[in-house]
């Protein structure tokens, strides 16, 4: 599952607008309007949350989620670390 905040802060980081996070997903943009103004978890179609989920982690973020191990508590995003 994803939150609204979630997708916002992963476009943040990748440095895309909502426009170009529906053409990397091929979820249409006022789909990705409408999930990010909700609040809390994003409800949608199951296969496009999938599309938004794989394109924001393809283009190097991560997803937190409450179930994960992380140093502090609750849900988040981070950038993937990078093989170099």
């Amino acid at each position: 599952m994803i939150t609204a905040s979630q997708m916002r802060a992963a476009r943040a980081l990748l440095g895309i607008d909502q426009r170009q996070l529906a053409k990397l997903s091929g979820v249409s943009l006022p789909t990705i309007q409408r999930m990010e103004a909700s609040d809390g978890n994003v409800r949608g179609v199951v296969g496009s949350l999938t599309r938004i989920i794989n394109a924001i982690e393809t283009a190097g973020v991560e997803l937190i989620g409450n179930e994960q191990i992380s140093q502090a508590k609750g849900r988040g995003v981070r950038l993937k670390e990078t093989d170099q």
